[in-house]
């Protein structure tokens, strides 16, 4: 086997605001994996410039890699063990590459990931879509292109949060996922907040409070008439059991915690600990999207709208319907490449 990337950047359709940062397109990597056959598995990492991962931190860790060695009969597991041991952290990297090595593997097999992980399709919640922080004019034109989705999200913890909610409720009766983003800085303001949105039909609450405020955060659980969904305060699957008593769920990012094998561990434990579940994503891709899409059935809340914010996906979008991504039955994560002018 061997690896091939390329340095890309996701052009978003409108400015991306949230609490605390605003950009206009997402730098991403395209991981390809090659077997000795010529069968190609694709990957990607999204790296948002306000983490610690970059397109350079991606490349000096894929750099790193020597696949030569393997080959398709050595089986996934054995190929994701050597590519997870090596380096501590580059969670974004590895995560790209697992990706490229499931859509590898399932093709491979003739196989869809979502059958290899055991997901069943009828089981697929509906996702949402997603409204960054925007003037009053944008609101009204992101809400009607979620025409196709049933649930929007809504990007709070500024100081225009209920004015945002009541502009897009002019327009809107949709339920509402709200994600304040840690921007909420003092807990009872949050629970005001959270009380005052539950009357405006929002049916839950990523992160209201930075991630270090344990206490203030198990005061406002404690309180809350929403379900409140750890994001920031969870990354990966040894932060899980530390947030019993704080949170209600919590959101699983391929990108965080280093791809599908980890997430489906975050799952089981989740479980286990009577945790609710939401699948999200960064700014991404057909390829990222579908990868986590292959677990969203087993999830309760589904967050996964990355190609539908962007304007030069390099693959066919996912298809929608009911406002539920359609899980492909091609082998793989069933992409369908397409080429734009400009990379």
């Amino acid at each position: 086997m061997y690896l091939k990337s390329i340095n890309h950047f996701l052009s978003l359709l409108h400015p991306f605001t949230i609490s605390n940062n605003s950009r206009t397109s997402t730098p991403i990597v395209q991981i390809e994996v090659v077997n000795e056959e010529g069968i190609i598995g694709y990957g990607e990492s999204s790296l948002p410039p306000y983490l610690n991962e970059s397109q350079e931190s991606v490349s000096g860790f894929l750099n790193g890699l020597d696949l030569s060695g393997f080959r398709s009969a050595d089986g996934l597991d054995m190929v994701l063990d050597y590519v997870m041991n090596r380096a501590e952290g580059n969670y974004f990297a590895k995560a790209g590459l697992d990706i490229a090595l499931h859509d590898l593997f399932g093709k491979i097999n003739k196989v869809p990931v979502w059958k290899m992980l055991g997901s069943d399709p009828s089981t697929m919640p509906p996702t949402s879509f997603t409204l960054g922080m925007a003037s009053e004019e944008v609101l009204e034109q992101k809400v009607k292109e979620s025409d196709r989705f049933s649930i929007l999200k809504v990007k709070l913890g500024g100081d225009d949060d209920k004015a945002i909610i009541n502009t897009i409720r002019r327009f809107s009766s949709k339920p509402i996922y709200v994600d304040a983003n840690q921007g909420w800085k003092e807990p009872g303001y949050a629970l005001e907040m959270i009380s005052w949105l539950e009357d405006q039909g929002v049916v839950l609450i990523e992160q209201p409070l930075a991630k270090g405020m344990r206490e203030e955060q198990a005061w406002l659980f404690a309180r809350s008439p929403l379900p409140l969904i750890a994001d920031e305060s969870c990354q990966r699957l040894e932060d899980i059991p530390d947030l019993v008593g704080l949170f209600s769920g919590i959101n699983i990012k391929l990108m965080k915690c280093g791809g599908l094998r980890e997430a489906r561990k975050m799952i089981s434990l989740s479980r286990d600990l009577g945790l609710k579940i939401m699948i999200g994503c960064m700014n991404e891709s057909s390829c990222a999207i579908l990868a986590a899409a292959s677990l969203a059935p087993f999830c309760d809340y589904v967050d996964l709208d990355g190609p539908f914010l962007i304007n030069n996906n390099p693959f066919l979008d996912p298809e929608i319907r009911e406002g539920k991504i359609l899980l492909p039955d091609r082998p793989g994560l069933g992409l369908i490449p397409i080429y734009h002018s400009e990379s």
